[in-house]
């Protein structure tokens, strides 16, 4: 997320009064319901880790052991467990 000032956005009266309350501090402002966005939606991380995930079922059903994956994607043995089972609840 990137910081902006307060003096580029808001009219001088504002940031008069948000002094009053946060002089010199960060203040943050949420986005309003209907903007937010979910975890990983903005940086794209979301579809690369369901896109991994479905490699790591796919090869485990092809005959790779969890051993093999741990080491192929550097995660651990209870990572992939837990992937191979939320995998198979979605493809079945």
């Amino acid at each position: 997320m990137k910081y902006v000032k307060a003096h580029d956005v808001l009219p001088e009266e504002m940031v008069k009064i948000l002094q009053e309350y946060v002089d010199g501090k960060y203040l943050y402002i949420p986005r309003k319901d209907e903007n937010h966005k979910s975890w990983g939606e903005e940086s794209g991380i979301r579809g690369s880790l369901k896109i991994r995930n479905n490699e790591i079922y796919k090869k485990y059903m092809d005959g790779a052991t969890i051993t093999e994956l741990t080491q192929e994607y550097y995660l651990s043995e209870k990572s992939i467990r837990r992937i191979i089972s939320k995998e198979k609840l979605l493809c079945s």
